[in-house]
């Protein structure tokens, strides 16, 4: 099968491009291995989606699709270090009408999948999964382990931070992992949050980590607990009633009493940073490119980013440029290379800031945040970078 571009994955980064490519002359391949489904009751899968982001799902025709009884907008984030200090932001102080959308991932991913289906110029190969992967000066080969063969010019590695594709194109990355879990599960509360996030870093014998709650349509919230490794595991061997009342006194009950949606799940946090993101007949996007310590909230902002802009970038080329030739992707790398190294320093240095439990740290993190908070053009100017 002869093709323009395959993109392998079909998750929300592979599945964005594809769908950002709809108006193009490429003749497209996505493989995956299983379709989309939607999970019984509340996804605990959720994601916080920039107002840039949001623009560029409108862009591609999905926002207007997706349910807005499932997804909240957040109005206020107010932020508490682990002993005085403490920020706030306010989409009304900074003069927009909401700092994020909080939307479940099941719900972004099948919107994706049922557009991408109707694509005149996209051919779903699911189930499928890739074996073999060959480039060459003329075309990147790939062999699937059902006997097809898929000859494109550019291969797309869009199948997630352990991504097989990568590997097999020989882009060896680095990993460092924080020895931490991400912790998540939802709750309803018993108090209105009223389109607040909320995030703790604590540092205490009880409660340590990086505790984020963030408001779900009606009374309910999604909790992301970055917690290190002993207490994460700790967390998810909880009864659901002890874990509803670790969780609120780490809050320190600002939402009342919480009871427990979906049962907690962990998942080991690190920081994976690529030498490249794209060489001859290919090119990484999304947590296939890098991979960043959740308490930004950007992991799958980054990766919507990574599809508009390649897609830009793509679509920008001329009739006689091949999609697949270096000097045709090198802008893509060009143009991402600066935010993800920027957001991936920001959480990394946040990360090891407030780790430390020694005492000069302590008074600087705190002293830091509370300074933050007292001067609104610096302020403003974190919130409108986040916005995007």
């Amino acid at each position: 099968m002869k093709l323009d571009i395959v993109i392998v994955g079909g998750g929300l980064a592979g599945l964005a491009l594809a769908a950002a490519l709809r108006g193009s002359r490429y003749s497209i391949a996505l493989v995956e291995g299983r379709a989309p489904s939607a999970p019984q009751g509340l996804d605990a899968r959720i994601y916080a989606i920039s107002p840039a982001n949001a623009a560029f799902l409108a862009d591609i025709g999905i926002w207007r699709h997706l349910d807005a009884t499932r997804m909240q907008p957040v109005e206020r984030m107010a932020v508490a270090g682990d002993t005085t200090g403490r920020i706030e932001f306010s989409a009304y102080d900074t003069g927009v009408s909401e700092l994020a959308w909080i939307a479940e991932s099941s719900l972004l991913q099948q919107e994706l999948w049922e557009t991408v289906k109707r694509q005149q110029n996209v051919q779903l190969l699911c189930p499928a999964t890739p074996q073999g992967v060959q480039i060459d000066a003329h075309a990147a080969t790939l062999q699937l382990t059902d006997g097809r063969t898929l000859v494109a010019d550019l291969i797309v590695a869009a199948d997630g931070a352990d991504s097989w594709t990568r590997h097999a194109l020989g882009v060896e990355v680095g990993f460092r992992h924080y020895e931490q879990l991400g912790v998540v599960a939802n709750f309803s509360c018993s108090r209105p949050h009223r389109g607040t996030a909320f995030q703790w870093f604590l540092n205490g014998p009880d409660a340590d980590g990086i505790l984020a709650w963030l408001p779900l349509p009606g009374n309910r919230i999604s909790m992301v607990w970055s917690a290190p490794k002993a207490h994460g595991e700790a967390l998810c061997r909880m009864s659901p009633e002890e874990l509803c009342a670790k969780v609120a006194a780490a809050g320190h009950h600002v939402l009342g009493e919480l009871d427990l949606i979906t049962p907690p799940a962990g998942f080991p946090l690190r920081l994976m940073r690529a030498p490249r993101t794209v060489g001859p007949r290919f090119a990484l996007i999304g947590d296939a490119a890098h991979a960043i310590h959740p308490l930004s909230g950007h992991g799958i902002n980054l990766g919507f980013q990574d599809a508009r802009v390649l897609a830009d970038t793509l679509g920008a080329l001329g009739e006689l440029d091949r999609c697949g030739d270096l000097r045709s992707l090198r802008p893509y790398e060009r143009r991402r290379k600066e935010e993800v190294v920027a957001l991936q320093t920001m959480t990394d240095g946040l990360y090891r800031l407030f780790v430390p439990k020694n005492e000069p740290l302590v008074w600087l993190r705190n002293t830091g945040m509370n300074l933050t908070c007292r001067l609104p053009v610096l302020r403003d100017a974190l919130v409108r970078y986040a916005l995007g």
